[in-house]
């Protein structure tokens, strides 16, 4: 990647992070309620048991009625954890109305690694990923760290069944984006009103 590209990228990373910034609370609330409706219908959400889902930061596209949901049918949650001892990676936990969380580097909350509540990749049906950015290809921009990547890779790799479903608000689209080898494309994006399928 140029320099010019990481340019491009970083110019619309704080365009896209802009305008979800500008939606209202009402707006929010919304998108909240309709991104589960986009995902029952059009994911595999109603079958899977094991869903990675995250706590919405930055005001992302919040999926708390998709983990309540998932609460309600007796569904394993979990919610990403930054990886103690592998720099870049990202551990999924275990998440349950009552687990006890606590602020991360970057101030978002997450569950407290033990040495029972860590699910491998292998294990996971259904992760929803947040987002700044992404195009009707499937393609994902995040914050920049790379941590969906890194983690994610093996996925694609060894080809495990784990399905990767981008959640987004619809003012996040983008025609194309950029991409590079190290890139993990999603299976499908949802947003408020409307469901991409990539796969």
């Amino acid at each position: 990647m140029s320099h010019s590209d990481v340019l491009d990228r970083q110019q619309i990373r704080q365009k896209f992070r802009s305008e979800r910034q500008l939606l209202s609370p009402l707006l929010q609330a919304e998108a909240a309620t309709q991104i589960l409706s986009t995902c029952l219908e059009s994911t595999p959400l109603s079958e899977a048991k094991t869903i990675a889902c995250y706590l919405a930061n930055d005001a992302e596209i919040n999926p708390q009625k998709i983990i309540e949901y998932c609460w309600q049918q007796g569904k394993c949650v979990l919610l990403p954890v930054l990886h103690p001892f592998c720099k870049g990676h990202l551990l999924f936990v275990e998440h349950h109305p009552r687990s006890a969380t606590r602020k991360n580097i970057y101030g978002i909350d997450e569950p407290i690694v033990t040495s029972t509540n860590i699910h491998t990749l292998e294990n996971i049906e259904l992760i929803f990923t947040p987002l700044v950015a992404f195009d009707a290809k499937g393609n994902r921009l995040g914050m920049g760290g790379g941590y969906y990547d890194r983690t994610l890779a093996p996925i694609r790799r060894d080809s495990l069944a784990t399905k990767l479903i981008g959640l987004a608000h619809t003012c996040q689209q983008t025609d194309n984006l950029l991409t590079d080898s190290w890139d993990i494309p999603l299976d499908g994006i949802a947003t408020p009103d409307q469901f991409f399928d990539i796969s």
